[in-house]
């Protein structure tokens, strides 16, 4: 187990599900403080997903459907390289959720996948040595499998939350959709019913 700090704390422990969410450079203004500092990790975590849900600032190029098909592709890429396993993921508009199992350090999964999504975004975009992903990423170790569902619950989801579609199945860039490549995550579908 190697914690490691930036920005934030993490936890590095390969082989241990973890949940980890990231967003897209500038998707939130960085001059802006937006949460109270007496906030647990995951109230901050939620406030701040709520806020990535419903802004109606700064990009959303993973609204477009060949950067999502970039992200989405990527992540079923480093699971056939035997990188991770994935439970769960979605790609929204301005961040990215993902519920998977590193079997090499998180830090270097997480360069494995925002360097290559970057570039190829930022490529098809026509954009050229500008940030992509925002540096930091939040995360959190999943600590048993009712959480794990829990969480899988949670992401799937989150474009229902965010008013996007109307069942999770809908939203083409997430693993509960049927081009999202993750039959174990469209098993438990029927069990979830929306809060």
């Amino acid at each position: 187990m190697n914690p490691y700090r930036r920005r934030l704390p993490h936890w590095d422990i390969p082989d241990a599900p973890v949940f980890v969410t990231w967003r897209l450079w500038g998707s939130l203004p960085q001059e802006r403080a937006f949460l109270p500092e007496h906030l647990t990790s995951r109230a901050a975590f939620v406030a701040l997903d709520r806020l990535l849900d419903t802004t109606r600032i700064g990009p959303v190029y993973l609204r477009q459907d060949k950067i999502a098909g970039i992200v989405r592709d990527h992540l079923q890429a480093l699971v056939a390289e035997r990188l991770c396993s994935l439970d769960a993921y979605v790609v929204m508009p301005n961040h990215v959720h993902v519920l998977w199992t590193p079997h090499i350090q998180l830090s270097q999964l997480m360069h494995r996948t925002k360097g290559p999504t970057a570039r190829w975004a930022n490529k098809l975009l026509g954009r050229v040595g500008q940030p992509f992903w925002q540096e930091e990423y939040f995360d959190r170790l999943v600590r048993s499998d009712a959480e794990l569902l829990q969480i899988q619950h949670y992401i799937e989801w989150n474009p229902v939350k965010a008013g996007l579609v109307a069942h999770p199945w809908e939203f083409p860039w997430s693993s509960a959709s049927a081009e999202g490549g993750l039959e174990s995550a469209r098993v438990f579908r029927p069990a979830f019913v929306p809060d």
